[in-house]
């Protein structure tokens, strides 16, 4: 059976499908299984073992407006596919597979597109996101069997490419390497960058090296940390590394201090332990990590949060309170905690 599974939104909302497509090739074995993403997130996929192949759709770029999308429904349309699973909430994802002519569509009753869909399953905002998607599987009777974390799979070549980076500056290697995501798409989910560089420092004078990822957006970020930190053991990779040597990098290390963003996610599909610091938004939403052992970090009792689903570029009222009363030493101190005896 050919299976196509839509997820066009953020680059996290793709790593967070993967346990649906994990489960859907556990159950379906014969099953080929297509993904359809954004450019921004096709490469993460690469060499994952239950993904047959990756068509990228640059729904507001290059692909963008009616004659693009009629264009990407006659590709999918040509490939046959069984039956759609359709993870993102959004009517032209919806419409991409109804249009495809694909038989079976499976999606949620909050898309707005539902009414396209053959099988409309209940979307739960209290449950995790990962959980959610798999419940898309229920009209397959298919159910998940215990807690299925996201799988990514660098190469040797990735590998290498986030070893070389590190160089001599990390001793000792992964024994001794935290990570830090100190960038977001959206400014309210930033913990400021001069806490991380204090983070940074006191991690540095006890001897664990430090190395700051992200995209090339984040690459002054990551500068104006380890310049904060004024350690030789602090480094940035940002901007340095494609997004599966960056997930193998976070994979080398004990430990990933992050915003609520992408590699937050990264981390727990490389079984890296994560230290998550939420401002503008909250854990409840089902975007919180899925690891056994990771952490969160919050500012509880105010009444102005969650401000946004996504966060936003500016504090609605101001204050920021909800990351500025998270203090370096707070941080730090669960860090020293998760990492255990030297």
């Amino acid at each position: 059976m050919k299976v196509l599974v839509v997820q066009t939104a953020f680059l996290g909302d793709v790593i967070l499908t993967l346990p649906l497509i994990q489960t859907i090739k556990e159950h379906l074995q014969d099953a080929s299984v297509d993904v359809v993403v954004v450019p921004a997130a096709a490469p993460i996929l690469a060499h994952h073992p239950a993904i047959r192949d990756v068509i990228v759709y640059d729904k507001n770029g290059a692909d963008a407006g009616v004659t693009s999308f009629r264009r990407q429904v006659g590709l999918l349309q040509e490939r046959m596919y069984k039956l759609a699973v359709v993870p993102h909430r959004s009517l032209r994802s919806a419409a991409l597979s109804r249009m495809a002519k694909i038989p079976r569509r499976i999606g949620f009753d909050r898309s707005s597109g539902s009414w396209l869909f053959t099988d409309i399953v209940r979307y739960d905002p209290k449950a995790h996101e990962i959980e959610r998607n798999i419940r898309l599987l229920a009209p397959l009777s298919i159910a998940a069997t215990g807690k299925i974390l996201p799988s990514l799979f660098p190469s040797d070549a990735d590998r290498a490419a986030a070893g070389s980076i590190l160089g001599s500056s990390a001793d000792g290697g992964a024994r001794s390497l935290v990570a830090m995501a100190p960038g977001s798409v959206w400014n309210t989910k930033r913990w400021p960058a001069e806490r991380f560089g204090e983070v940074a420092r006191r991690l540095g004078e006890s001897g664990t090296s430090v190395v700051v990822v992200g995209g090339e957006a984040d690459r002054a970020l990551g500068e104006a940390i380890v310049a904060g930190s004024g350690m030789p053991n602090v480094i940035s990779a940002a901007g340095k590394l494609t997004l599966l040597q960056s997930a193998a990098l976070i994979g080398m290390s004990r430990l990933l201090i992050t915003n609520d963003s992408a590699p937050m996610h990264i981390a727990v599909a490389m079984r890296t332990p994560v230290v998550a610091i939420f401002g503008a938004t909250v854990p409840s939403f089902g975007f919180a990590p899925y690891g056994e052992r990771d952490v969160i970090l919050e500012t509880n009792g105010l009444k102005c949060r969650p401000c946004s689903v996504h966060g936003g570029d500016t504090c609605p009222i101001a204050t920021f309170e909800c990351m500025l009363n998270i203090s370096a030493a707070a941080v730090y101190a669960r860090v020293k905690q998760l990492l255990g005896p030297a």
